[in-house]
């Protein structure tokens, strides 16, 4: 199986093929609204700005699993993202990211390289760099800045 073989709901509940990712450079992030490091949103802003012409995609899962810190709906999480941070790239539905309920996609993400923090999601903005193949090249601690991030990205793209 492949990443490109998973399919996800975005932020509306329509059904999306990672296929449609095929040939980008991906960073995968479970986020939280209301966590402390969602001043984070910025940075992969400025990423996603800053390399979306050349083939780069964040795509963004809400998770309320780690203390309650995305209680709102889908809506209610997109229009504060657009509004308070001016996220523009995609944003998909809330989802579990560890345990019975974890979307597929993550269960395949972990199984792909757990790095050096365990296989478990430890918190919100775990993130995952997927190159232009589909594999995970890296994962990356909630606490790992995106513009730390910043050469890696270029070097896949």
């Amino acid at each position: 199986m492949s990443l490109y073989n998973y399919e996800v709901k975005d932020a509306k509940g329509n059904k999306v093929s990672l296929e449609d990712y095929r040939g980008k450079v991906l960073l995968i992030v479970n986020t939280a609204t209301g966590c402390g490091l969602a001043p984070q949103y910025d940075g992969l802003q400025d990423l996603y700005d800053k390399y979306k012409e050349k083939g780069f995609v964040i795509l963004d899962f809400p998770c309320n699993q780690f203390a309650n810190q995305s209680p709102g709906t889908e809506a209610e999480t997109v229009s504060l993202c657009s509004t308070k941070y001016g996220i523009t790239f995609p944003m998909f539905s809330m989802i579990n990211v560890n345990g019975k309920d974890e979307e597929p996609l993550y269960t395949y993400l972990k199984s792909k390289q757990n790095g050096i923090i365990g296989s478990s999601i430890k918190w919100n903005f775990t993130k995952f760099l997927i190159d232009k193949e589909g594999n995970v090249v890296e994962r990356f601690a909630p606490t790992t800045k995106p513009e730390k991030l910043d050469a890696k990205i270029a070097s896949l793209l």
